[in-house]
């Protein structure tokens, strides 16, 4: 998945302009330009790509909202900076279903994430965001980049969930022994 912003507000606040889906081949699934609910100050066509004319025939906020949310529940998702587009549309998914290029730790350098263009050159060997960025294009990198390291990742994930259930047994285990010396150590009296 991949979002395009525009702004909103004073031009400082993002909001969604166009939401982009491709399934693991990198074929498009759901391509589409979003009306935001505000009034947009600042299309950020350099970056975004959007036009005012995308906008005209978009589809409303709602309606891409409830779409995307239907496309992507029960499903891995995979995209870059997903915390930003899935904040743009006002949505979350479980931690345990996202690939996030931003954050697998062998795609970061001295522990600080890196753009996505950047990983793209390096890991695939092509350039992309020059100029305008293209949804479809961003959606299909992330893609890529994960598909190629498919097996690594999801062992690392999976190592990673074990680590944390096994963290939290320990948290439990240890919460009832203190449980169970303060009752041990409660005196009742009667009268």
């Amino acid at each position: 998945m991949d979002c395009e912003m525009v702004g909103v507000g004073q031009g400082n606040k993002s909001a969604l302009g166009r939401v982009t889906l491709v399934n693991k081949w990198g074929n498009v699934i759901y391509d589409e330009f979003v009306r935001p609910i505000e009034r947009v100050v600042d299309f950020r066509t350099k970056i975004s790509g959007i036009r005012p004319r995308d906008l005209r025939k978009a589809k409303e906020f709602w309606t891409a909202q409830k779409k995307v949310s239907e496309l992507i529940n029960g499903r891995i998702l995979v995209g870059h900076a997903l915390s930003n587009d899935l904040k743009a549309l006002l949505l979350s998914h479980p931690k345990k279903d996202i690939r996030d290029t931003s954050e697998y730790q062998p795609f970061l350098r001295s522990g600080s994430k890196r753009a996505l263009r950047h990983l793209s050159a390096e890991h695939l060997g092509v350039k992309i965001q020059i100029g305008e960025h293209c949804p479809i294009e961003d959606a299909r990198a992330a893609m890529l980049l994960y598909q190629r390291n498919k097996k690594e990742w999801e062992k690392s994930t999976k190592d990673q969930s074990r680590f944390n259930q096994k963290q939290r047994k320990m948290k439990q285990k240890k919460k009832r022994e203190i449980e169970d010396a303060s009752n041990a150590n409660h005196v009742e009296i009667g009268s």
